[in-house]
């Protein structure tokens, strides 16, 4: 059974720092970190490719890592802005070259998702 599961999530002070995780339970070609705020729609945060390690973000102070022995992705996301607020989805899947990584209906596979909150 394919299994995405975020966690890391929470509330944090604006110019603070969280890192997020997601384990899973499958064998993903390519992993994304995806957002998505009330009212407004998916977008992508930032992309790994699992084999060549090749990375793709949007925020330049989000870093997307992994863990592969322990089957598990991170995001650390640094100077945190309210405007970062929403929940964090991990997704993933076994294609690869992905066309748009970044666009959320490039994976098949998702997480429930975990919220993280910034306030000022």
């Amino acid at each position: 059974q394919v299994q995405l599961v975020e966690s890391g999530g929470g509330s944090v002070q604006a110019g603070g720092s969280l890192r997020l995780s997601c384990t899973y339970t499958a064998r993903y070609n390519c992993m994304g970190w995806f957002r998505q705020a009330p009212g407004k729609e998916r977008e992508g945060v930032a992309c790994i490719y699992i084999v060549s390690g090749s990375t793709d973000s949007v925020k330049g102070r989000f870093t997307i890592s992994q863990d592969i022995a322990k089957n598990t992705l991170f995001l650390q996301m640094n100077s945190l802005k309210i405007e970062d607020t929403g929940l964090y989805y991990c997704a993933a899947d076994s294609r690869a070259p992905l066309r748009r990584p970044l666009f959320f209906s490039e994976y098949a596979y998702w997480g429930p998702g975990t919220q993280v909150t910034v306030s000022s």
